[in-house]
């Protein structure tokens, strides 16, 4: 599918050059390291998200993890870090990962959406839930990512993720805990996003989802031999 050139180019340092950096935010060339991944989403223009966001967020881990986590997008203290799962929701996501004998060091962390998207309430800036579109065109990364790091096992944290990693729409309750099979040889998982947890208002049902997420990272650990 053609992809419209990026309008301009942030002022922002890039790890591997600009002209580096522009030719893979335009598509012109498959990213060929993590680095030019990065650069690249820095100087992104393949949806408007870029315009109020701080900074694009990529993925970040070992480089070869035979763990892949997926979430949605980066949250406002991901946004201002420029590292994903930073925040609240990442603190349960190691809390869970640590839980489920997962060390976070062996997997690679990134999100569906490389750039965060919100709308402002007074001083706060209140999460969005991408849409389909957004999802669609960020997948340009997502996929550089899966190329490059090549793990054995995909774990999509949420609706949004399950939409970019499966590449339709999954529920996760019908299908948590049931390995999938993906195009690209990996096996995918899809569960609860760790800020799912934290919106569940029922303590009893809050506990019980928080027990089915440390399990089914523990399968993800499992099936990756991590």
């Amino acid at each position: 599918m053609a992809v419209a050139p990026p309008r301009s180019p942030p002022d922002r340092a890039l790890k591997t050059g600009p002209h580096a950096a522009r030719e893979v935010a335009a598509g012109d060339r498959v990213p060929a390291s993590l680095d030019e991944v990065e650069a690249g989403i820095q100087v992104c223009r393949r949806c408007d998200l870029w315009r109020d966001a701080t900074q694009g967020v990529p993925g970040e881990g070992a480089a070869h993890a035979p763990l892949m986590f997926v979430g949605e997008q980066p949250g406002d203290q991901e946004d201002l870090a420029g590292r994903p799962f930073v925040g609240p929701a990442g603190q349960i996501f190691d809390k869970a990962l640590a839980e489920a004998g997962v060390p976070r060091d062996r997997a690679f962390v990134t999100n569906a959406v490389k750039h965060f998207k919100h709308e402002p309430r007074g001083k706060r800036r209140i999460h969005k839930t991408p849409n389909r579109g957004e999802v669609t065109a960020c997948r340009w990364w997502l996929d550089a990512e899966r190329r490059l790091v090549r793990p054995r096992v995909i774990v999509a944290l949420g609706a949004t993720a399950a939409l970019a990693v499966v590449g339709k729409a999954t529920p996760i309750g019908a299908n948590r805990g049931k390995p999938l099979q993906l195009p690209d040889q990996a096996q995918g998982l899809v569960t609860y996003h760790p800020s799912f947890l934290l919106r569940v208002p029922d303590a009893a049902a809050k506990a019980r989802a928080y027990a089915e997420f440390v399990e089914d990272l523990r399968l993800a650990g499992e099936l990756a031999g991590v």
